[in-house]
């Protein structure tokens, strides 16, 4: 039976991976309106994870015998200054999940709930790549500058990422 503050928790965070997913796609649509479709498709596959990360918290919380109640999702921002500007929000965001996440971990050993303990090592470890991911990206940026050429380069290479769930999202547990 899934402790009761740790079902409140994680409840939220499904609701926080959510409000990422809409983050992560009004992001794809400022980039695709700048047509840069390699960071249109980079954060189309980013919003895809987010919603498996969301998945698979709720898939968590059923077979644990609790109950997922859904929230309000905020509309997210629309418009970024920069390529750069939007990278670096996406990292802070990063930042924020990661503490979030931190939050719950510290409810789950407050309870001695050590099932829930397992899973969220899963996320705490998922988001240092995240963090990982999107500094690497602002670095870059930050060196292009304001190269057009350079630009373009991440751009292309950024398009070559693809989403692909993780069998523990679809189907629960890990």
């Amino acid at each position: 039976m899934l402790n009761s503050k740790v079902e409140k928790a994680i409840n939220d965070q499904i609701v926080a991976e959510t409000y990422s997913a809409y983050l992560y796609l009004a992001m794809a649509s400022y980039f695709e309106s700048k047509g840069l479709k390699g960071m249109t498709s980079w954060m189309k596959c980013q919003a895809q994870e987010e919603l498996s990360h969301a998945m698979k918290f709720f898939n968590y919380v059923g077979e644990r015998g609790g109950r997922v109640l859904l929230g309000a999702i905020e509309a997210p921002p629309s418009e970024w200054e920069s390529p750069l500007a939007a990278f670096e929000n996406a990292l802070a965001h990063e930042q924020k999940v990661t503490g979030l996440i931190n939050s719950i971990m510290d409810v789950a050993i407050d309870e001695k709930d050590h099932a829930s303990k397992s899973v969220l090592q899963w996320f705490i470890d998922e988001q240092v790549e995240e963090e990982a991911t999107a500094g690497e990206i602002v670095d870059q940026l930050r060196l292009i500058g304001d190269n057009g050429q350079g630009l373009l380069m991440l751009d292309k290479e950024l398009g070559a990422r693809i989403f692909a769930y993780p069998p523990a999202a679809l189907g629960g547990g890990e």
